[in-house]
């Protein structure tokens, strides 16, 4: 009886731990993350050290291969895919807080002063190229590290969320529950917080694990076109070295391909969590 009672208190997380989607996401999504975390203690070497001799295959003395100058292209996978996992937890983070903060304010004071002058600037991002204003960001900064890719980053992917927050806001913003608020005197924080957010956190939510997506391919991109940190090693900078050395044409696959694969199935996992979820925070969608 308790644990039906249980259940039925938490009916979300009974049907996100019954759907197949976010059940195998999480799977994948935990995996690369067990894979960084633990990677670095299974290889003896730096991943700017020599490791022996150039052009090998995967072996069992090298899981991934090396690269052409003889450097463990393992190492170089698990030491970069923490650097990118970083820069997508922070500059979604990061992307995310301005994106609900610019929604939330906007659409609870719609039509006045400040909700004009916060859509004008979510506008005038949305319409300015993003690709251009990151490669003119990161060519100019003499030294970029983790957090400042991550900041260039999050400053042109907050748009489309306060658009999105924005809307969802107007919706809930003169609900009953939301004019009580108003007339019992509480503050506009508490009001957007206890009624306007509490009753948005599953959109929230999802709209977080889309940002954390996208701000990943958005430094990989800066990465690939060699614009990444000035120090390190990331996914993006193993990819763009794989390139530039013509990996493919001397027949190393596993310098480039190996890492986009893992690049690829973190994308889907992310994707996989979020259309699960959707389903399950959604009746309409989810599976007889």
């Amino acid at each position: 009886m308790k644990t039906k009672s249980f259940w039925k208190k938490h009916e979300n997380l009974y049907f996100a731990v019954s759907n197949k989607k976010v059940l195998l996401g999480v799977f994948m999504f935990v995996a690369i993350i067990l894979l960084s975390l633990v990677g670095p203690y299974l290889t003896p070497y730096d991943y700017e050290e020599f490791a022996g001799a150039g052009y090998l295959p995967p072996s069992k003395d090298h899981w991934f291969g090396t690269t052409l100058m003889g450097r463990d292209v393992f190492t170089r996978v698990v030491y970069g895919l923490r650097s990118t996992l970083l820069v997508g937890f922070l500059a979604g983070t990061i992307a995310s807080a301005i994106g609900l903060v610019v929604g939330f304010v906007s659409g609870y004071y719609s039509g006045k002063a400040a909700d004009e002058g916060l859509m004008m600037l979510t506008n005038v991002f949305m319409v300015i190229p993003s690709l251009a204003i990151l490669i003119i960001l990161s060519a100019y900064l003499p030294y970029r590290g983790i957090v400042t890719q991550s900041l260039i980053v999050a400053a042109t992917a907050w748009p489309w969320t306060a658009r999105a927050v924005r809307s969802q806001t107007l919706s809930l913003k003169n609900q009953e529950f939301v004019n009580l608020s108003r007339i019992s005197g509480l503050s506009t924080f508490k009001i957007l917080r206890d009624d306007i957010a509490a009753n948005m956190f599953s959109y929230v939510f999802m709209v977080y694990i889309l940002q954390f997506n996208g701000t990943i391919l958005a430094s990989v991109g800066l990465e690939f076109l060699g614009l990444g940190p000035t120090r390190g090693v990331s996914l993006g900078l193993v990819m763009q070295n794989a390139v530039n050395w013509n990996a493919l044409h001397l027949g190393m696959w596993w310098w480039g391909l190996i890492p986009g694969l893992i690049l690829t199935l973190l994308i889907v996992s992310l994707y996989f969590i979020n259309t699960g979820l959707d389903e399950v925070f959604n009746p309409r969608l989810r599976e007889m």
